[in-house]
């Protein structure tokens, strides 16, 4: 049997984290998300009001018009 060799990485995970979801993590799990652009995760009850990007993309342009109308101040359109 080999001797445990000790680093400075040796140390102990604290206590805020959850080991749990540490274990079974999957690298690179979002990445061509990130890539592609800005990706946003959705509560489960906005996700299922808004089940399409577009549906999103759609009531936010809306929300930013009645934003603009109502303040009368200038919000970047895009």
């Amino acid at each position: 049997m080999k001797p445990k060799i000790e680093t400075v990485l040796d140390d102990e995970l604290r206590p805020e984290y959850d080991e749990t979801l540490l274990k079974n993590g999957v690298r690179g799990k979002y990445v061509q998300r990130y890539r592609a652009g800005v990706s946003v995760v959705l509560a489960p009850d906005v996700a299922a009001a808004f089940p399409t990007a577009e549906a999103v993309n759609e009531a936010l342009r809306l929300l930013m018009k009645v934003a603009q109308q109502s303040t009368g101040a200038a919000h970047p359109q895009g």
